[in-house]
Parts: C-alpha cells; sequence; structure tokens
C-alpha cells in the first residue's frame, strides 16, 4: 500500500523486508512522511509502509488518504476501530494522541486546578494502548507536548510496563528539540520509544545530527561516557525557508477546486506549493507591521503612532503595554538567523506569537509553515484555509520523524 506509483516501484525493489507501520491520531501525516523520507539506498527506497491510519478529522484522513494510500486510511473516532486484524502483521506503531489537557498553553490554568484524572483530553492516548496491547508492535514511538513526561497519565503508562498489559515492553523517553535534527524549527516534544523485550536491549533516542553551538562535543543519548562530535549548526529559517519563497503574495484564497478521496467532498487537492496565500490585514495591522524591526515583536510598538484612515492612533495597546512578562513573541517576527518557533494551528496569526515574516509586512503563509514543518512541495493537501493550518501546525516535522525511522530501521535491520 504505497503512496504513489514511484514508491510501490521502490517497495518492490527492495532486497530487504518492508517494515509495515500503523498511524494512530495521523492528521496529514507528518508521522508517515518523515518516515518515508528516510532513503538508505537513495531516492525511493525507504523500507517503511504505512498499512493502516487511524484519523478523526476528514479533512486531515483526506490529506493523509491523498498521499499514502485511502484503502486503509479509517476516518473515525479510534474508540471504534478494530486492531484485531493487523495483530502480530504490524512492526511499527506511531502517533501522537491530542495533548490539550496538558498543553502547555494550559500551564496557568493547569497550576491553578489540576486537570481531572478522567480528562477526556487527555485518556486518548489511552485508546493508543489499547491498539498497542492488540497489536503488539516490535516497536511503538508516541509522541506529544513535552509536559506529557511530568503527567499522571505518563506515570500510568510507566506502570503499565512493570506490571501492566505492557509489561513485555521496555520504555525510553526524552524531550527532543526538532532544531537538533536538521530541522529549522525549535520545536520541544516529548518522545517516548518502547521497545518489544524480545527485540533486544531497548531502543534508544537518535543522536542528535545539528547543535546550537556546533563542533562542542556532545553527551551521546546512549550508552553513558559515549561522545561524540556534533558537525552542523541548527539550520536557519531565512537559509532554509525565505532565501526560496516570494516576500509577495498574489492570492488571499485557494483555488477554487474539490475532490472526495474518502468519499466527502472537501476543497482540494492543492500541492504545498500552491499555499503561498496571504491575508487582507487591517490598515491598523499593516501599520503595525511596518514598524516592527528585523526580530523585534510587540514591544517594539510602544509610544509609536501612524495615521491609519486619516486618524492618528497608537499602536501598541494598553494590554501589551501593562505586560512586560511573558508572551515576548506576540507580533514578533522570525528571526531568520535562528530556527523558527514553534509552528502551531494559527501560525497566520501575528497575535498568535513570533510569525510575521522576517522582512515582509506580513504573517507567514501556509507554504512557508508547511517548509519549516519539512512538507516536500508535491504533498497533497485537502481541507479549508483554516482546516490545512491546523493539519500544518499539528503535524511532527518531517526532519525529526526522519531520525526516528532511521533509528528503528538500524535496530530492526540488525
Amino acid at each position: 500500500m504505497a503512496s504513489t506509483s514511484t514508491s510501490t516501484a521502490s517497495v518492490a525493489e527492495q532486497t530487504e523486508p518492508t517494515i509495515r507501520v500503523v498511524d494512530l491520531f495521523s492528521g496529514a501525516g507528518g508521522f508517515s512522511a518523515g518516515f518515508r523520507a528516510y532513503e538508505p539506498s537513495g531516492p525511493g527506497s525507504s523500507p517503511f509502509e504505512s498499512v493502516a491510519a487511524v484519523e478523526f478529522d476528514e479533512a486531515a484522513a483526506a490529506t493523509y488518504a491523498a498521499n499514502f494510500g485511502s484503502a486503509h486510511v479509517a476516518n473515525i473516532d479510534i474508540s471504534q476501530w478494530d486492531p484485531r486484524p493487523y495483530a502480530g502483521q504490524v512492526d511499527v506503531i506511531m502517533g501522537g494522541p491530542p495533548c490539550q489537557g496538558f498543553s502547555a498553553l494550559n500551564r496557568e490554568n493547569l497550576e491553578k486546578k489540576p486537570p481531572k484524572a478522567d480528562d477526556p483530553r487527555n485518556l486518548l492516548w489511552r485508546e493508543y494502548m489499547r491498539v498497542v496491547t492488540a497489536i503488539q508492535p516490535r516497536i511503538f514511538v508516541l509522541e506529544n507536548v513535552d509536559r506529557f513526561l511530568n503527567s499522571r497519565e505518563f506515570a500510568a503508562l510507566q506502570a503499565s510496563t512493570t506490571d501492566g498489559e505492557l509489561s513485555n515492553y521496555t520504555l525510553c523517553s526524552k524531550v527532543l528539540n526538532s532544531a537538533d535534527y536538521g530541522v529549522p524549527q525549535a520545536r520541544r516534544r516529548a518522545i517516548v520509544i518502547a521497545t518489544r523485550n524480545d527485540v533486544g536491549t531497548a531502543l534508544e533516542h537518535p543522536r542528535p545530527t545539528h547543535a546550537r553551538v556546533p563542533g562542542g562535543v556532545q553527551q551521546a543519548l546512549g550508552e553513558e561516557g559515549d561522545k561524540f562530535q556534533s558537525p552542523e549548526p541548527w539550520v536557519s529559517v531565512g537559509a532554509a525557508i525565505f532565501s526560496h519563497t516570494r516576500e509577495t503574495t498574489s492570492q488571499i484564497n485557494l483555488p477554487d477546486r474539490t475532490d472526495k478521496p474518502l468519499g466527502v467532498v472537501l476543497p482540494g487537492p492543492y500541492k504545498t506549493t500552491e499555499l503561498h496565500i496571504g491575508r487582507s490585514p487591517t490598515p491598523l495591522s499593516l501599520a503595525r507591521y511596518r514598524a516592527i524591526p528585523p526580530g523585534g515583536n510587540r514591544h517594539d510598538l510602544r509610544g509609536k503612532t501612524a495615521t491609519v484612515l486619516g486618524e492618528k492612533v497608537n499602536l501598541s495597546t494598553e494590554s501589551w503595554d501593562n505586560h512586560n512578562s511573558g508572551a515576548g513573541d506576540v507580533m514578533g517576527r522570525l528571526h531568520k538567523d535562528r530556527p523558527s518557533v514553534t509552528i502551531r494551528t494559527e501560525f497566520y496569526k501575528p497575535e498568535k506569537g513570533r510569525y510575521l515574516h522576517p522582512q515582509a509586512h506580513r504573517p507567514i503563509t501556509h507554504y512557508e509553515a508547511a517548509l519549516i514543518q519539512g512538507f516536500p512541495a508535491d504533498f497533497k493537501w485537502f481541507g479549508s484555509k483554516v482546516q490545512i493550518a491546523r493539519q500544518i501546525g499539528n503535524a511532527v516535522p518531517i526532519g525529526l520523524g526522519r531520525a526516528l525511522a532511521q533509528a528503528i530501521h538500524e535496530r530492526l535491520r540488525g
């Protein structure tokens, strides 16, 4: 079940066994795209084959189907999905259960009122574990926000591998920064890798290939005392992305096009290159963009005025002026000589974070956000602008997925 004719041919030509994968809470397929991007023997040589995916959101499921094949995409609530036909037939399960219940975005509320043990936003990971228990893959990978490792849910997961239903697995958990793997984005995520005990010693996290300060000796993530040289600096978003995209945008809407890869008519498909769409900022917003210097943010608007529609107005707000700490990235420009901040689901709104273009007076586009996440130019997308933005922001960066795929491949091949 490969995604394209090229991929199908490459799978047939492989000399080593295919590694069969199930992608849970798959979204648009960032994890699967990362695994497919790992090509140990050259273009088209990825050993990973996605045999099933489960995704509740219909637009995200359609995007997945358009890129990885539709016959095995279940567009249903995961609690309704029956994993038993795949029992003993899958090597790897991966996925990132929704995490709003303990997201860093809710940190202030969580500190005031800890989440209930049965918070439905947190319990979806149990459905992930239900599938793992039924299928018994050789390895499973769970991705989540960094705060997951301090949650009661993670404590329950650890307990299940001690004397529970997953006692035949050994866990390794760590917070990884995507920038350490060549991604032009400083995105920190908790990655839990579980190895079935009959496979051998527990698989550890891949070693970083990049570093904030290159050339120094980094402590390896593997055996204690093992050291390695980190040869590459972090990839800057300016060199990787904005040196290749246009500063101007010619349209604000997606092309008028529909299809139904899973039976539901949706806008699309659109290639990544078609997502270079702008917005129609208000005159006040545009004046604010123009007043923010390279690397600046909302603090640079204090005390500044501009004539907007014939009236002199303050560019800052009383709320911004009264807050000197926190939310420093609001109305911020991306630093072109650094990785970007985390790409979230509303990256097109500068009031939500540091999402202004490094030089141009506009927010970053869907196209630029997708490239920062590592999606290829010919990746196909379904949905409205808001739905596609959500798919981009929720995805696992391709470069991080590729690094995990390499570590998994080397272990299972060995």
